[in-house]
C-alpha cells in the first residue's frame, strides 16, 4: 500500500468518529485502531513507601471518596530547542526509526551527504512492516534528529536538509 494512502487513512480515522478501519488490498490488508484519550489518573503509592505529607493527605481524600487535588509539581522550564535552517524531514508514522535497511548495513544518508527528491534516507518500522522513507526535498543532509531503533512519533524531526 502506498504510504501516501497510509497516511491519509490514518489521519482521515483520527480526525473522524470512527475507532477502527481495516482495509484489505491486493498488495496486503492494513487495520488501524484508534485508541481512546488517555485520562490523567492519580495512583495510590504502596503502604511500605514513605511519602510526603501532601501525598497522603490526598491519598486520604482518595480513600475517603472525595476528589483528589493534584498540585502539579514546578519543573524547570527547558528552553525552547533554536528552529533549524534548511528543510525538515518528518516521520509520517509512528514507529521505530532505522538509518539503514538492515543492522550491519551502511546509513541510507550520512552528515554532509546530497540527496534528491525520492532518495531513500532511513526506515520507520511500524506493525512489523518496514516502510522506507523518501526525501521529500533535495538538499544536503546537515543534522540526523534521531538515534537508530529510537521510537519515533507522527510528525517527529528526522533530518534537517538544506
Amino acid at each position: 500500500m502506498d504510504l501516501r494512502k497510509l497516511k491519509t487513512l490514518i489521519d482521515l480515522v483520527s480526525e473522524s468518529n470512527v475507532s477502527e478501519l481495516e482495509i484489505t488490498e491486493a498488495e496486503g490488508k492494513v487495520r488501524i485502531v484508534k485508541s481512546p484519550p488517555v485520562a490523567a489518573t492519580m495512583m495510590q503509592a504502596p503502604a511500605a513507601v514513605a511519602t510526603p505529607p501532601a501525598a497522603q493527605s490526598a491519598a486520604m481524600l482518595i480513600a475517603a471518596g472525595a476528589p483528589p487535588v493534584v498540585q502539579p509539581a514546578p519543573a524547570a522550564a527547558p528552553e525552547a530547542p533554536a528552529a533549524p535552517k534548511g528543510q525538515v524531514l518528518k516521520s509520517p508514522m509512528v514507529g521505530t526509526f532505522y538509518r539503514s535497511a538492515s543492522p550491519g548495513a551502511k546509513p541510507f544518508v550520512e552528515l554532509g551527504q546530497v540527496v534528491k527528491v525520492g532518495d531513500p534516507v532511513c526506515i520507520v518500522e511500524a506493525m512489523k512492516i518496514l516502510n522506507e522513507i523518501e526525501a521529500e526535498h533535495a538538499g544536503t543532509v546537515t543534522q540526523i534528529l534521531a538515534e537508530n531503533g529510537q521510537a519515533v512519533e507522527y510528525g517527529q524531526p528526522l533530518f534537517v536538509l538544506e
